[in-house]
Formats: C-alpha cells, sequence, structure tokens
C-alpha cells in the first residue's frame, strides 16, 4: 500500500517517530498512516539499523551487481582506445578483438555513449556504388588538403593515395605548391614505391595550367615522361576523387581529435605518424575491416630519374615545338604546350585538325579551319 498523499519524508518520520513512542501497535500504526504491515518493518528495521533519519530517504534500486555488466577493466580499455584513435564502435571492436576481448557492437557504442565520448558530426550519405582498380598501382589518387593555419606559413598535406587498397603512398607537410617542392615529395614516393600506371588528379595547380590557353604543366610532362598516363577529374565534381577525399575527412578527424600541430616540423612527424596508423592499424570498412598495407604491394616499375629520348612510329611526323611551345605548321604558330618548350612532339592528321602528341599521350587539338586549339589529356591507342 502506498503512503498517503504527503510529502513522503515527513511522512516516514512521522510513523518512526510513533513507533518509538510506543504507545500504539504496529499494526494500528499502519492502518493509519495507509501502508502495509511489510513497508512500515521496512522503513522502521531501516531507521533501527542505521539510526538516522537519512536511512529512510528513497535508495536506488540498481542491484549492486550484474552478472552482464562490461567488467570495469575491459570498460577503461574501450574508453582508452577512443580517446587515443578517436574511431568509431565498428574499428575499436576490430583492435579489442585482436587484444582477445570480445564484446559485441552495440555493447563498444553504448560504453562510449555512457562516458560522454560521442561528438557530433555531419553525415555523410553513404555511396550508392563503389568503383576501385583490380590491383595496387593501377591508379594512384593526389590532391591537397588544408591549407591548416598555424604560426608562420601554413602546412598544406599533399596525400597520394593507391586506389585499390586505400594504401597511403604518400602524405607531406608543404608549405605551399610550388612545382619542385610538390615534384620533390612525388619523386620521394615514387623511389619507395614504384610507378604507377595512371595517376588522377584534379584540374587545380599544379597539376593543370589556366594559363596560356591551359593544357600540361612541367609537373604533368615530368609524369607522362616516366610513361604515367594522367586522369583529371571532372570539374566541380570532387566525388570523382571520393577515395582521397575520404581519406582527408579521417586526417581531419584526426587533427581535430589530437590537436593541430603549430609548426611545420611537428606536422611532418604528426602525418607520418598518421600514415602509419592508417596503412597498417586502422580498419576499413570498404576493405571488410581489413588494413590497407594488407592489400597492397610495391609497383615493379621502378623510376627513372633520367628518362630517354621517346621513339615515335616511323608513319607519325614529329617537330621540336618553339621555346614557348608553339607548333610551327604550314607557314603558322599554334600554340600547343609551354611545359612542351624545344620537345619533340608527334603530328598526326586527323579530318581537318592536327592531334598533337607527346610520348604515350595525345595533348592538344588543332583545327586547322578555324585555328583554334584546344587542350588534350588522353591516351594514344595503341
Amino acid at each position: 500500500m502506498p503512503w498517503k498523499v504527503t510529502d513522503v519524508m515527513e511522512e516516514r518520520i512521522r510513523f518512526v517517530r510513533q513507533v518509538l513512542r510506543g504507545q500504539e501497535s504496529m499494526s494500528k500504526l499502519c492502518r493509519q498512516f495507509g501502508i502495509s504491515r511489510s513497508t512500515g518493518y521496512v522503513w522502521w528495521n531501516r531507521y533501527r539499523g542505521e539510526r538516522t533519519v537519512g536511512a529512510l530517504q528513497d535508495r536506488c534500486r540498481r542491484p549492486h551487481c550484474s552478472p552482464h555488466q562490461t567488467p570495469e577493466v575491459v570498460e577503461k580499455r574501450v574508453v582508452q582506445l577512443r580517446h587515443r584513435y578517436g574511431w568509431g564502435g565498428k574499428k575499436l571492436l576490430v583492435l579489442l578483438k585482436q587484444e582477445g576481448l570480445h564484446l559485441s557492437l552495440p555493447t563498444v557504442n553504448r560504453i562510449i555513449r555512457r562516458q560522454g565520448l560521442v561528438r557530433t558530426r555531419a553525415s555523410h550519405r553513404p555511396a550508392v556504388k563503389r568503383f576501385e582498380r583490380q590491383a595496387p598501382n593501377e591508379l594512384w589518387q593526389m590532391d591537397f588538403k588544408g591549407p591548416y593555419r598555424g604560426q608562420g606559413k601554413p602546412c598544406i598535406p599533399l596525400s597520394i593515395l593507391d586506389d585499390h587498397s586505400r594504401y597511403a603512398v604518400g602524405l607531406y607537410a608543404l608549405q605551399d605548391l610550388d612545382t619542385e617542392g610538390v615534384l620533390a615529395s612525388v619523386r620521394r614516393s615514387f623511389q619507395h614505391y614504384g610507378l604507377p600506371q595512371a595517376v588522377l588528379m584534379d584540374h587545380g595547380v599544379p597539376w593543370w595550367s589556366n594559363t596560356n590557353g591551359h593544357g600540361l604543366t612541367r609537373f604533368a610532362v615530368h609524369l607522362i615522361e616516366q610513361g604515367i598516363h594522367l586522369i583529371y577529374g571532372s570539374v566541380a565534381h570532387p566525388q570523382t576523387q571520393g577515395k582521397v577525399e575520404r581519406f582527408h575527412r579521417t586526417l581531419a578527424e584526426a587533427v581535430y581529435h589530437r590537436g593541430r600541430p603549430r609548426q611545420i616540423h611537428q606536422w611532418r612527424q604528426f602525418l607520418e605518424h598518421f600514415r602509419q596508423e592508417y596503412n597498417f592499424l586502422r580498419p576499413h570498412e570498404a576493405l571488410k575491416m581489413a588494413v590497407p598495407a594488407s592489400r597492397y604491394q610495391p609497383s615493379p616499375r621502378a623510376y627513372n630519374p633520367r628518362p630517354q629520348p621517346w621513339d615515335y612510329p616511323s608513319t607519325i611526323q614529329t617537330k621540336r615545338l618553339s621555346q614557348h611551345g608553339c607548333l610551327h605548321h604550314a607557314g603558322r604558330y599554334y600554340f600547343v604546350c609551354e611545359a612542351l618548350g624545344r620537345r619533340r612532339v608527334g603530328i598526326e592528321p586527323f579530318d581537318d585538325k592536327l592531334l598533337v602528341r607527346y610520348r604515350q599521350m595525345y595533348i592538344r587539338e588543332i583545327n586547322l579551319q578555324t585555328r583554334q586549339t584546344r587542350a588534350l589529356v588522353c591516351r594514344v591507342q595503341t
């Protein structure tokens, strides 16, 4: 039976006071207060045992122990891994299993929520369909992230990602987009991992030139001379480079979780540590929770610092471009590519046009009727 509708604590104190007076039996007092004898004895025994009014307060009904509760040491390990990496439950579950701790995903997520370790972030629609190359080094994706501001010049991370394995073959802390600095970083990846068959880039600096009629840059020419096919993503469609964009989101989460470095030497240490963790430790959902290193192997094609001159087929007419990258044909000069100044190119007639190729790629289309030229970047079919 319930207590009368008054202040519950006040009723319990009055009840105990009446019992202490000893003027009425327990049965009569319980009837007066509208409670059962068992309830009356509960509160009288509780007061008699502790001799304090505080014993009459409501107590937590949570059991003192729960056979299904996650052991404290295991919960602490989940919290430690969450603090260290900032990853979600699926990825933490893989690490816990490697340590012999077999929990369910809902349990790990409950621990994260209970400890207040959930942060709100923008949701992203999952990819409807994933596309990837069949083997490592068939395609590398290359792009910049940032810039991140700090002391002195900003840090602009350069990311190079293998399309098949998601393995980060390069992650460099740059301070500007100078061609020589970018090329030096890319060479390091080439020297360590070999050459890819193709590279996917956007239409930004230093991959693409927006001056002098558009077209290739000295950086792009260097890749062609290594026998690498160039692929440029669609303008204003970053999803073309979805894998490197997703890599950058993971990098941004790590920067947020661990704190942003302030100086360039700190950035270099941070990025290399992140690259190793991403390649060898962090499970990847697109790889069925395997790590990228498990699916990657270096390319058998070695970097050549001094590529040999290109042998064009005997059926192809060749001409040397001017210092400024112009082609002299039929008494006129046509712009081709400034980055190819004084290099020999191949000329192929096509309808009322000329297709200009450099090594294994077409690079320019010249309309002989309108005298207009248009940049091309496509592979020569052999």
